[in-house]
Parts: structure tokens; C-alpha cells; sequence
């Protein structure tokens, strides 16, 4: 059976008329969307914040309410600033006019965190309007807050290289064979005792960091929908378990990461139980609660998984000490689940919470979202997963819909648009979307291409269980308007490791990107580019080493070609990846690259 196969990595925002939506929504009323300059404060230096208002509500001043010392900016403490009128735009797509304020925060010391409420005042009346929830008052209205820190991405996440592991489908561990659910949503039986006995296997394949699907007491396979935060899900081993885990990962030179949900967890919580059936439960504030106690808001439309209230308060309180306590018992940090949901001041104390107890651990944030919101991100993580940059691999080289020049157009504007310090683990398949093979029709020399830029581009790599022996689905996750998730999370192929040749191509790939810094920390330049015959190389450059990528998605062979000083080289430059000939004539170096292929020449 064919299927026209179209990734949803953004959801609705693939169609046309619900980005116009966004748009809209993003210009109307009275909106801070958190443009800040600059994005991640350092101490002693001026912040300013930018507001806009439009629509056919007129507002004639706008004031910043702000603390300094951890409080409650809607308190009598707060401190107010007028914002100055900055001028008017026009905006053709919300065909009106924009009105632009802004105002400079004075410089804080380090470990400041700032509080702030942004409102406008509507023309002729003592209303305000509040960013960017449209509140009437100050308790209700949208929290900002920036923490002022000297407080860098940790060194070793710009090393890292992660293997991504879903615990119910990677091994069930002591010889056992997988279990047979009646549906594939049951269980089949994967273990962190499993995980143990696969260190050496991930260790091997070069791999220095692990990423947990969640681990915690839940209801489903899947585990994004809690039931304790504090406890290990039996069906996965026990606390035991997870410190040996911890210790043996270290052991190996493995860091350890865990997905954290902040924004929601299982109807079967205590808490939320509690919350439902007793109107005086302490717990009842915890959820927000459109009609109490059958009418919540959730994980999107997922009854299942209501949505937490994590304004300054409780249930705030109780994930920030969760988080304390597992980086407590050696967790390295974490990858954080629809980071997009929760308030993005919950983050700023989130960030502050986990760097007290671990200086050094690695925060980042799953924001499937538009360019523009990922970066506001700076300054409350260390970064976000790059599904942008997903996304372009996919069309390049596995659906095959962007050709060279495409690519290389976005990624130059990619990389200049993101700061250099906001740090973007970048992969090319996970649990959520169809398998990279998949969509490119079990094409392994396009997973090879597609693996040798995503290795040697700047971001962290993530390699998702099994890519590295070219796991495919039978499916497409998306098909007739409903979603088949485990499609793509099917138990890990172990029988096929022995033979498989692609999981030596990942390897030599792995370990050059550790042997050659510039793959990690080099500025990139286009040194060839011909999107007509297929070919496209570029130079990755770190103080004195030079590393050059070229690739041909040509079904003929071809030789590749561009001016390099010989005295660049330090000695014959050669291609490390599969060694094809390389030649350097008159300053030209030449490659000959067969049909379909890559080179990683150094």
C-alpha cells in the first residue's frame, strides 16, 4: 500500500490559514510575547522589554509594574515604569496599524530575579489591559520574569552526542523476549534493568549521554502522564534500579537525562482525584478548572491528562522540588516536555531551582513552535530542540521536496537567526513522528547523507533508538485524521545488530565529530554548491583545523570540486568517513564522490 506521507511536525501550522491565525492572534489586543533585549541578561546591563497594541481597542499609555526582590509584581512593593510610544507599523496581514512601546529595566545584580506585569491604558477610561492574556487586573495577569545570572549553557552539552531511549521498547533485560500486547499500545516489556545492560552497546556506538523517556509511576506505556513524580514505575524496575543505572551510565562516561513534564500528568493522580471528588481539597487550586469538577483544562484535548496551574503557588512549588530531588540523585538535567504549555516565568524558577542543586546540568525544551517563540526561550533553558532543523532534513533528503540550494538557504538563515549560545540538540526522528526511514522509503544512502550533515552541523546530535540500524514502521502515523504514535516506537530490532553495516557508518561518523572540534564549535561556510547536479559541500573552521562535508544526491557519480590553499592543509587531506580519493592540484581540491553518497574530508 502507498501513502502520501506529510510530516505534522508542527501540527496545525503546516496549513497556510491557521499560520495567518497565529499571526493575528499574536498582534491583537496588548502583547509582550517576551521581547526582551537582550534575551538572556547579564548582570549589570540594561534589559528592555518591547510591548505592542492593535486592533480596534485605542490605548494611550502603557507602564511596567516590576520587583526585584522575588515578590509578587501585582504587590504594593512593585516598582513603575512608563513605557514610551515608539511608533506605528502597518501590518498587511492584520491589515491595521501597530502601535510599538518599550522600556529599560534598570541593571540588576547577579541573581536577580525580575517580576514584571506590562498593561496598557485604554484611551479615555481607568481600564488596563494586560500582556498578553488581555487580563483587567493585576492578579490575573500574564507573569514575566527574567532571573539576571551569569549562568552559561554547561561545556559538556556542546560534546554531547544523545541516544534517545524509549525504556518500554529498547530490552527487556536478563535474556527475557519481548512480551506480545493484544494491542500496540500495551506493553512489551522494556526495563532500566535493560538500559544496564545496554550501556556497552550505547557506550560503543560513541554515544556519551542518554535521554529517558519518562520513568516515573504512570498508566501507560508511554509515561507522559504521571501518577508520583517521586516513585519509578514498577513495570520499569524500581529505585534501586534506576541508581544502579545512574552509577553504571557515569561509569561509563554516560550522562544521564530524564523527559520532565511540567504542564500535566494522569487523571489518576492523588492529587487530581482528591481535587475532583472533595471541594474542600487543598488540592482543588492545583488545576484549572473550567467547571468544577468535570470541566478542566488539559494536554490539548486529552481528558486523561489535566492541565497543572502553575502559577506562583503549590503545585509550582512541588515540580520544582521534584526536579531538585532527582538531580539530587545524579540525574545530569533534563529534556522537557511540552515546554511551550507551562508560563515561561515557571521556567525562569525552574532553571533557578535545578542550577542550585546542579550547576552544571542541561536544560532543554521540547517548543514545537514557530522560530520566533523557540528563541524567546533563550535565557529560561539552555535551549530547544531543533525541530526546525528536522523539519529541512526531512524535506531535503528524505521526502526529497527541497533541493540543495533550498536547504542551504534556510540553514544559512537558520543559524543566523538563532544566538550562538542558545544550544539546539538537533535530530532526525523521534517517538512523535514517522521513522526517518520510513518517509524516505527504506533509502538507507539518504539516512546516511541526512546523518552525515545532521553530525556534522552544531547542534548536540540525537540519535533515536534504532536509526542507527535503519528501523522503518509499517504505517504512517497520521492517516485518516487520527494519530498511531507507536507507529514509530516499535521494540528496539536487536537481532538485526550483528550484521548491520549502517550502525558501523554511525559509529565512524560519532567519532569523528568527536575527534574534530570544528564539527562541534567551527563556523560553517558554502564552499560548493550546484542543486542542479545534486552536490554541495561546506567548510567547518576552529581556530587552526579545518573539516570539509561535501555530499552528491546525484544517482551518477560525481567529482566535486573547490579552491583551497595547499597550505591550509597540514598534511594530505583525506576523507575520513568512507575514503573516497581526494586530490589537491593548484590549490583545487578535488573529491570523486559515487552515486548518493557523502565525505568527510580532513
Amino acid at each position: 500500500m502507498c501513502y502520501e506521507i506529510e510530516d505534522h511536525i508542527f501540527g496545525d501550522l503546516i496549513e497556510p490559514a491557521q499560520r495567518l491565525a497565529l499571526h493575528q492572534e499574536s498582534r491583537l489586543g496588548v502583547r509582550h510575547l517576551h521581547q526582551i533585549v537582550p534575551l538572556d541578561p547579564e548582570p549589570g546591563h540594561p534589559i528592555v522589554l518591547y510591548l505592542t497594541t492593535a486592533g480596534p481597542t485605542p490605548y494611550e499609555e502603557a507602564i511596567c509594574r516590576f520587583t526585584t526582590d522575588d515578590t509578587d509584581p501585582a504587590g504594593e512593593s512593585a516598582r513603575v515604569l512608563p513605557l514610551q510610544h515608539d511608533g506605528v507599523e502597518w501590518d498587511t496581514l492584520l491589515w491595521d496599524y501597530v502601535h510599538r512601546w518599550s522600556v529599560t529595566l534598570p541593571p540588576q545584580p547577579a541573581g536577580t530575579m525580575i517580576r514584571y506585569h506590562l498593561a496598557a491604558r485604554v484611551a479615555g477610561t481607568d481600564r488596563w489591559v494586560f500582556a498578553d492574556n488581555q487580563a483587567l487586573s493585576a492578579e490575573e495577569a500574564t507573569d514575566f520574569a527574567i532571573w539576571v545570572d551569569n549562568d552559561p549553557v554547561p561545556d559538556w552539552a556542546w560534546d554531547a552526542v544523545v541516544y534517545h531511549i524509549f525504556v518500554d521498547r529498547f530490552y527487556p533485560g536478563n535474556g527475557r523476549s519481548w512480551r506480545n500486547p493484544e494491542r500496540p499500545t500495551g506493553f512489551y516489556g522494556g526495563t532500566l534493568r535493560g538500559v544496564i545492560q545496554k550501556l556497552g552497546y550505547i557506550r560503543d556506538l560513541g554515544c556519551n549521554a542518554i535521554w529517558l523517556s519518562p520513568i516515573f509511576a504512570s498508566p501507560s506505556y508511554h509515561g507522559y502522564d504521571a501518577i508520583d513524580l517521586y516513585t519509578i514505575e514498577p513495570r520499569l524496575g524500581t529505585f534501586a534500579d534506576f541508581r544502579e543505572l545512574v552509577e553504571a551510565a557515569h561509569a561509563q562516561g554516560l550522562r544521564v537525562l530524564l523527559d520532565f513534564v511540567a504542564h500535566h500528568w494522569s487523571h489518576l493522580h492523588p492529587t487530581f482525584i482528591s481535587a475532583r471528588e472533595d471541594p474542600q481539597s487543598p488540592y482543588r487550586d492545583w488545576y484549572v478548572w473550567r467547571r468544577w469538577p468535570d470541566e478542566y483544562e488539559m494536554f490539548f484535548t486529552v481528558k486523561s491528562m489535566p492541565k497543572l496551574n502553575l502559577r506562583p503557588g503549590p503545585a509550582r512549588n512541588y515540580l520544582l522540588r521534584c526536579a531538585q530531588y532527582w538531580l539530587e540523585q545524579g540525574v545530569d538535567g533534563y529534556r522537557l516536555d511540552f515546554a511551550y504549555g507551562p508560563p515561561r516565568d515557571f521556567w525562569a524558577d525552574f532553571r533557578r531551582a535545578c542550577r542550585a542543586v546542579r550547576p552544571d546540568c542541561w536544560l532543554f525544551g521540547e517548543v514545537v513552535h514557530t522560530a520566533a517563540v523557540q528563541r524567546t526561550f533563550q535565557g529560561v533553558m539552555d535551549g530547544t530542540l531543533d525541530f526546525l532543523l528536522a523539519w529541512a532534513l526531512r524535506e531535503t533528503f528524505a521526502h526529497k521536496r527541497w533541493d540543495l540550494a533550498r536547504f542551504e538557504a534556510f540553514l544559512a538563515a537558520h543559524e543566523a537567526y538563532f544566538p550562538a549560545s542558545f544550544c539546539r540538540p538537533a535530530f532526525l526522528d523521534n517517538h512523535d513522528m514517522d521513522r526517518f526511514m520510513f518517509v524516505a522509503g527504506n533509502d538507507v544512502d539518504a539516512l546516511k547523507i541526512a546523518a552525515l550533515i545532521l553530525f556534522t552541523l552544531p547542534g548536540p546530535p540525537v540519535l533515536y533508538y534504532g536509526t542507527e540500524i535503519g528501523m522503518t514502521q509499517k504505517h504512517p502515523i497520521h492517516r485518516g485524521g487520527r494519530s498511531f504514535d507507536v507507529e514509530a516506537r516499535q521494540p528496539m530490532r536487536w537481532e538485526d545488530v550483528p550484521s548491520s553495516a549502517l550502525r558501523e557508518y554511525f559509529r565512524r561518523l560519532i567519532a569523528l565529530r568527536h575527534a574534530y572540534p570544528a564539527l562541534r564549535y567551527g563556523a560553517r561556510q558554502v564552499i560548493h554548491l550546484d542543486a542542479e547536479a545534486g552536490t554541495y559541500a561546506y567548510l567547518r573552521t576552529w581556530r587552526e583545523s579545518s573539516v570539509a562535508v561535501a555530499v552528491n544526491l546525484s544517482p551518477q557519480p560525481r567529482r566535486v570540486r573547490w579552491r583551497w590553499p595547499r597550505e591550509a592543509w597540514i598534511q594530505t587531506p583525506r576523507d575520513q568517513l568512507n575514503g573516497y580519493t581526494v586530490c589537491v592540484r593548484d590549490g583545487v581540491l578535488e573529491v570523486n564522490l559515487p552515486p548518493k553518497s557523502g565525505a568527510l574530508i580532513a
